[in-house]
């Protein structure tokens, strides 16, 4: 797959490449002409040879200098332009897959690994292309070059670098088997790590407020210590190889001059053409170098295209599967429904059903699991088993898109996006055009249009990050509205309006309510008025709906529910 991806790149991108190989390719013949021109000035003084035949050989040298730099210089300046717009797709490729990626996987990846992507494996990734790349280009053609000097001088001046090309082949080999796993490895155990950072600081107050500073900072410190192994390992494989590549650059030179010496004393060589070879031996280390220098880049930046293809990846495992017929819009089935996190249980057989148009408010203690039943009835997460049917069809079986069709899920946590207010509530159409009518009627619809006329620029005020700042209340309406704007069959609501006051709250789910007419809603109520409101009430204890039915015949029931609500009221 990563192949693959790389193979279309270099298509794409295939005529620049090829410029790119072809000005290096003269950049490295111009380079050629200093070593050669100094072995015949040297055979020219020698020979006593007029000076005006000999300063043109110099002028020669000189032309020939300013001719590979211009010609260096273009061909860096293209492969540059080649390296960015081959990363400038990667990451477009990356930061849409990412986009579309189902927030149950993100939530079980962790924002740690997502940051490690996005930030050390995008770097990492970044010099390759930027860097490795042009340099590989660069040095493999000089390369070339020389060595077809090398063999016109005379062929048996190659045999010089055999030994060197055993060795290198043999150490290189050996680190290349053994790298990839190792900086896999180093990569997964950074994403640990900062996925614990973000962790301890999103939880600092709660660690403090249950005294388990000490036990985060060990299991901190076991992270720490897991990423210090994992690169320690990769830096010995480095002390390995490096080493024995400086001894396999320096035998070439030697061995170059006893054999040129040696052709001498057979009178195939000049003097001039020992010397000639003896600077092409030279010239061609720093290049062998920095060929092989840049495996250790390119295998790092190979395990991070690995990690970052599979983000995509993760996108073309969900398909239309068709999972049932054509059903009614905004009906939801929930049949033998299990779910759990790792090893523990959450939901155990949730058996439950929705009528078009209904309101149901899922009540119960922390950690009962209504959050969860709402994820899964939203689509975010996959049940362990049994089924969730919204409008007939298994959202397991649905792509993410469709998914979002059908049910969305709106929590109160809530992003106001950087740009225009009119941006923010058209990131839940689909279409480039938006209507502004119908963004205003969205915004109406949660009582929201007359604080967002009185911005100073309307719908196009601009917000978010480095501009006008909106309180939560703000934010989570507009949330509210692009949900609206959606218009999905079924709305599950997690607490969505806990951040506003009690008054605001309830007007407002009222609001929602009347425009959503016709349309299914799961409200996760916090407040128990919104259960009161509700057409049924599902109570969850213990990850099963212990109780189901309307306020009044729960409250008649005089069970869970019941003792919630008395409690809430604070009845005796």
């Amino acid at each position: 797959m990563v192949w693959a991806r790389l193979s279309g790149l270099l298509r794409g991108h295939g005529g620049v490449l090829a410029a790119v190989v072809g000005l290096y390719g003269l950049a490295a013949l111009a380079a050629l002409a200093p070593p050669w021109m100094l072995g015949r000035i040297i055979d020219a003084v020698r020979a006593s040879a007029d000076p005006g035949r000999i300063d043109t050989m110099a002028l020669i040298v000189v032309g020939a200098l300013l001719c590979h730099a211009a010609l260096t210089l273009v061909s860096v300046a293209l492969s540059i332009r080649f390296g960015e717009a081959v990363l400038a797709e990667l990451r477009e490729g990356f930061v849409r897959a990412v986009l579309r990626l189902p927030l149950g996987t993100v939530e079980r990846a962790g924002s740690g690994d997502l940051m490690a992507r996005t930030g050390r494996d995008v770097g990492h990734l970044s010099h390759t292309v930027r860097h490795s790349i042009p340099v590989m280009v660069v040095s493999g053609v000089t390369v070339v070059v020389i060595f077809g000097a090398l063999a016109v001088l005379h062929p048996v001046l190659l045999l010089a670098w055999l030994p060197s090309a055993v060795i290198v082949w043999l150490s290189t080999r050996w680190y290349a088997r053994r790298a990839p796993g190792g900086y896999l490895r180093e990569l997964d155990t950074y994403s640990e790590l900062t996925q614990g950072v973000t962790d301890t600081v999103e939880g600092a107050h709660t660690l403090e407020a249950l005294g388990r500073q000490d036990r985060q900072r060990r299991r901190t410190d076991e992270r720490i210590g897991r990423a210090y192994l994992a690169e320690r390992y990769t830096l010995w494989l480095r002390t390995v190889w490096y080493p024995t590549l400086e001894f396999s650059y320096l035998l070439p030179t030697a061995v170059t001059f006893l054999a040129a010496a040696y052709l001498h004393a057979q009178g195939e060589l000049t003097v001039g053409q020992i010397a000639t070879a003896v600077f092409l031996a030279v010239q061609v280390v720093r290049p062998v170098d920095l060929l092989i220098d840049q495996v250790d880049s390119l295998m790092m930046g190979f395990t991070s295209l690995r990690r970052l293809i599979g983000v995509e990846l993760v996108e073309d495992t969900a398909e239309d599967a068709g999972s049932g017929g054509p059903g009614t819009p905004g009906a939801v089935e929930i049949s033998g429904l299990r779910f759990g996190y790792t090893d523990a249980e959450v939901l155990h057989g949730v058996d439950l059903s929705l009528a078009p148009g209904e309101r149901l408010a899922v009540v119960g203690p922390s950690g009962a699991g209504k959050s969860t039943l709402g994820k899964l009835i939203a689509g975010i997460h996959t049940p362990a088993s049994g089924t969730v049917r919204v409008g007939g069809e298994d959202l397991t079986g649905l792509a993410p898109q469709a998914r979002r069709d059908k049910a969305i899920l709106l929590s109160q946590e809530s992003h106001v996006f950087r740009g225009t207010v009119a941006e923010n509530l058209a990131l839940a159409l689909d279409r480039d055009e938006v209507d502004r009518d119908a963004l205003w009627r969205a915004l109406a619809a949660v009582d929201a249009d007359g604080w967002v006329r009185a911005l100073p620029d309307g719908l196009d005020t601009r917000v978010g990050s480095g501009h006008l700042a909106l309180d939560p209340a703000h934010v989570q309406q507009l949330a509210l509205a692009r949900v609206v704007l959606a218009d999905p069959e079924v709305l599950v609501l997690d607490e969505a309006t806990s951040l506003m006051d009690p008054g605001s709250a309830r007007h407002l789910e009222r609001s929602l309510a009347g425009v959503l007419a016709g349309r299914t809603v799961v409200a996760i109520a916090h407040r128990l008025h919104t259960a009161h409101d509700a057409d049924r009430v599902a109570v969850v204890e213990d990850g099963r709906v212990s109780e189901l039915g309307s306020h009044d015949e729960l409250l008649a029931a005089g069970g869970s529910y019941a003792a919630l609500w008395h409690a809430w009221h604070g009845d005796s």
